[in-house]
């Protein structure tokens, strides 16, 4: 079965690409997390998919 290219450059772009550290992470609380929850399915109503409706309150 002929290639695309010989085999010993396999790999070439992936090394040659200079390595980036990753941003830490924040994670929020869990007590807030479960707030913006309670704000998202219970005052406002909204069901799984309905994230992109305009609030009528906010008090995150």
């Amino acid at each position: 079965m002929p290639t695309h290219g010989s085999l010993t450059k396999a790999g070439k772009v992936r090394s040659q690409t200079p390595k980036i550290q990753a941003a830490p992470r924040i994670s929020v609380p869990p007590r807030i997390r479960f707030r913006k929850i309670h704000m998202k399915r219970f005052v406002l109503g909204r069901k799984i998919g309905q994230n992109w409706m305009a609030p009528e309150r906010r008090r995150f």
